[in-house]
């Protein structure tokens, strides 16, 4: 179910003296949905988040929350809530003051806001360590009393800032589902910055991909990866070759790319086990070709670097970017 509100950037421009971080991006996001702002360092995703969460002045355009502007409102007024990367977690507070610590500056009698706190405790399964502080917890539970802390306001949108990125791999899975989970169950909008693109492509119902301060394609996760517009994207998503023919770039993918007594000559130069597939990367006729061979189909006629293979592929599975 879907309570949130409908989020707009509306020509939104940040400049930083000379330099702009932000250039004159609209978009639409839906009420309720799961959004990934994706792309490298510097493309301008976390100006964008900083702006919409009211921790960066806007220099042209506008934000709306349900068609109202907001981008002149301090953060408190906005209807938005935002966690950090870092946690910025109360050292002296135990994790129940600490998520109760933002109706306690707005005056909420005590009562009130420590049952507001253990409600968002439950939610987030931390209701056992509601006296422990900060420093009793790991480091994925500290990122629950976070999560806390910042859906404690009900928020209509939360604004997500790299929030994975201090766990290690495998709580990241763990804790992204648990995202994903919260997200449905609360019905708002979650706004996930991140440098990830598994993270996006697992977590989000929708990825807007940024690059050199614009937004260089939105979509679903599934088009996004399996039509990219540009070779950024391709090359970005990753899992592509890129690839010249009659005078046109065209993106293939590396599931696409089979070995065959038929085909192109090249010369292996890499293989990766990676599970489910193997990575295979041969030079063919000066270029490198990324090949995704289903285990069992590699394992039964294994290759080495060096070795001397034939690619083949379906001419129908290129996809032909823009310029």
């Amino acid at each position: 179910m879907r309570t949130g509100q409908e989020l707009e950037l509306v020509h939104l421009t940040k400049r930083y003296g000379a330099t702009v971080a932000v250039k004159d991006v609209s978009h639409v996001f839906s009420a309720g949905t799961y959004v990934c702002l994706l792309g490298p360092s510097g493309c301008g995703k976390s100006s964008t988040l900083r702006m919409i969460a009211g921790h960066e002045d806007v220099s042209e355009g506008a934000i709306l929350l349900d068609r109202t502007d907001i981008s002149l409102l301090p953060p408190a007024r906005r209807g938005t809530a935002m966690m950090f990367q870092s946690y910025a977690l109360f050292p002296h507070l135990n994790v129940r003051d600490n998520v109760a610590f933002s109706l306690r500056m707005k005056g909420t009698p005590k009562a009130e806001r420590d049952a507001a706190a253990d409600e968002m405790l439950e939610l987030v399964d931390m209701t056992a360590l509601a006296v422990r502080m900060p420093a009793q917890l790991s480091g994925g539970q500290q990122q629950r009393v976070a999560l806390a802390r910042a859906l404690v306001t009900r928020p209509k949108v939360l604004l997500l800032d790299e929030p994975l990125s201090a766990l290690d791999p495998f709580l990241r899975v763990r804790v992204r589902g648990e995202l994903k989970r919260l997200q449905r169950e609360l019905g708002i909008t979650f706004l996930h910055v991140t440098h990830g693109q598994d993270e996006a492509l697992a977590l989000a119902d929708e990825i807007v991909l940024m690059n050199d301060a614009v937004i260089e394609q939105a979509g679903t996760p599934r088009d996004i990866f399996a039509e990219p517009r540009t070779e950024f994207v391709a090359r970005f998503m990753g899992g592509h070759n890129v690839l010249d023919v009659n005078g046109h770039r065209c993106a293939l993918r590396a599931d696409d790319v089979r070995f065959g007594p038929e085909g192109t000559e090249a010369t292996v130069r890499t293989v990766e086990y990676q599970g489910a597939h193997v990575a295979v990367t041969a030079e063919m006729q000066g270029t490198e070709i990324l090949a995704h061979l289903p285990e069992a189909a590699f394992f039964a006629a294994p290759k080495s670097p060096g070795d001397a293979v034939r690619l083949t592929w379906d001419e129908g599975r290129l996809h032909r970017l823009q310029a």
